[in-house]
């Protein structure tokens, strides 16, 4: 049985690291017992991202690979990016896709959210399913054009075998994503 606890308290914030891209911010936290605590989480920019899942047909995802700074080397995943001032999810997705894979869907549907490391982050990622899609291109802030890359969703597990296949956000969204699509064909 799961125990019903109540949040802890918050006494005090401090932001250790004012104007940089990557917010660290200090919290001094009590709990339901009386233990005190000081944590440091990154406290998110509030606008979200989205994570998105473009499917060029029932059984083929559209991946991309692009570099990734935190491990110096080019990593295979979903497109996906920070949601824009007064976007909404769906409308950040299909912006987002249309940058990176250059093409845009006539069907968006939100399926999930996920967290990179909760205990230390405190943002979330939208994950969006993409279906019927079109070609259609938006220049996008990446710094080189990405390589987009089928793949059958009936060989994730070949995928997840792979070196540069190590985005858990994307692993997992995948995983999700095809349940749903079987669900989804088992109710049909």
């Amino acid at each position: 049985m799961a125990l019903m606890r109540k949040l802890p308290i918050i006494h005090e914030r401090r932001i250790l690291n004012e104007g940089t891209r990557f917010q660290l911010e200090q919290i001094d936290l009590e709990f339901g017992n009386g233990a005190r605590r000081t944590f440091e989480r990154m406290p998110g920019s509030g606008r979200g991202s989205v994570m998105v899942v473009p499917m060029q047909d029932a059984e083929t995802v559209l991946l991309v690979r692009e570099y990734a700074a935190g491990l110096h080397a080019y990593e295979l995943g979903l497109p996906k990016g920070r949601l824009e001032r007064g976007e909404d999810v769906l409308e950040g997705a299909n912006r987002e896709m249309k940058e990176e894979v250059g093409v845009g869907a006539r069907r968006l549907t939100l399926l999930t959210k996920l967290a990179l490391a909760p205990t230390y982050m405190a943002n979330m990622i939208h994950v969006v399913l993409a279906e019927d899609l079109y070609p259609e291109r938006l220049e996008g802030d990446e710094p080189e054009e990405l390589e987009v890359v089928p793949w059958r969703l009936d060989e994730l597990n070949k995928l997840v075998g792979r070196e540069d296949v190590t985005d858990g956000r994307s692993i997992a969204a995948l995983f999700v994503t095809r349940e749903y699509l079987q669900q989804r064909a088992r109710e049909a």
